[in-house]
């Protein structure tokens, strides 16, 4: 390897300089360019000291060279179309003279005008094994972490959210991403029979607004009839076999209102419509709760176990939900 770890570089296509960062395979590196770090193939770098000598050289000359300088390749590496992007870099180890996927490298790409928040998190069937939060600037990306290559056959689960870092106005995206190990060798393959460095999936293409919220009348708190008693079927709003707590959802604003707030405004929400669910009869109800910090989830576990009409609930993977909402089912 002509390249040592360090070195200072020069990049074919641009001019800029940077220096050597990590070693991939035998053909990429990993160059840093000013703090921001991306995968090069050895045949579009190559040493700066050609360029330092002509620049002395016409420092001190005079005259101009003989020779008229090239001019620059205008043509730069092309980028991912617009959106947030989940990019996983195969890093290659040989053994008995064949090329294996020794780890994935994962970063998140930000491929918008703004900058966004982001939380990520990796998880192992109920387990979590690696998280991330912060913000991404405008057309940049940020360096995850490591996943053995061997330890995607147990399909992790990489649980994203994002929001825009500029405008509050703006809806709170948030998904799960799954591999599975057929499709993760398409990539590979795709990967060394067109020499990319990477593959990468698509979150979303841009935030949506806010959806414009409900008119909620105030909360009622459920209470159990006497005996004997039948419930009042006179109730105004509808019941649903789908409540949203996002807190989007429920307010225009969320300026000036604190946690404990929000929080109690979500659970009035959900106390509602248990109410209402319970007398239609209803048989079922998906509460969307999210993922975050869990106590959100916490509460609302917490207010069914204590509902004698719920017969039982469950958190568990669903492929409209994810993880982010939990199934209820009533008894009468």
């Amino acid at each position: 390897m002509k390249f040592s770890i360090g070195d200072i570089v020069l990049l074919k296509r641009t001019g800029e300089e940077g220096h050597v960062a990590a070693y991939i395979n035998d053909k990429m590196v990993e160059i840093d360019v000013q703090g921001l770090i991306f995968p090069v193939h050895l045949d579009d770098i190559d040493h700066p000291y050609l360029k330092w000598f002509t620049e002395k050289k016409k420092v001190k000359k005079a005259s101009p060279p003989e020779q008229l300088p090239v001019e620059k390749e205008k043509l730069k590496i092309p980028r991912l179309p617009k959106g947030i992007y989940l990019s996983f870099v195969p890093v290659f180890k040989t053994e008995a003279m064949e090329d294996l996927v020794d780890h994935l490298k994962i970063y998140m790409l930000n491929e918008l005008a703004q900058g966004v928040k982001m939380q990520y998190d990796v998880r192992y069937g109920q387990q979590s094994n690696f998280t991330h939060e912060g913000t991404i600037h405008a057309f940049g990306q940020i360096y995850l972490h490591n996943v053995a290559f061997g330890d995607m056959n147990d399909q992790p689960r990489f649980h994203w959210q994002v929001q825009s870092a500029a405008d509050s106005n703006m809806a709170i995206e948030e998904g799960i991403l799954r591999i599975k190990p057929s499709r993760l060798f398409e990539h590979i393959t795709d990967v060394l029979q067109k020499n990319e460095p990477t593959f990468s999936y698509l979150l979303i293409e841009d935030f949506k607004p806010k959806p414009a919220p409900e008119k909620l009348a105030a909360p009622e708190p459920y209470t159990k009839p006497a005996a004997g008693k039948k419930r009042s079927v006179g109730y105004t709003q509808p019941a649903r076999y789908e409540v949203d707590l996002h807190i989007e959802k429920l307010v225009d604003n969320i300026k000036g209102l604190t946690n404990s707030d929000m929080i109690r405004m979500q659970l009035d929400t959900l106390h509602r419509f248990i109410h209402l669910a319970i007398m239609h009869r209803q048989d079922r109800m998906a509460v969307i709760h999210g993922l975050g910090s869990g106590k959100l989830r916490e509460e609302v576990h917490k207010i069914l176990k204590q509902t004698p009409e719920v017969h039982h609930f469950a958190n568990e993977w669903n492929g409209r939900y994810g993880f982010g909402a939990t199934e209820v089912f009533f008894k009468y």
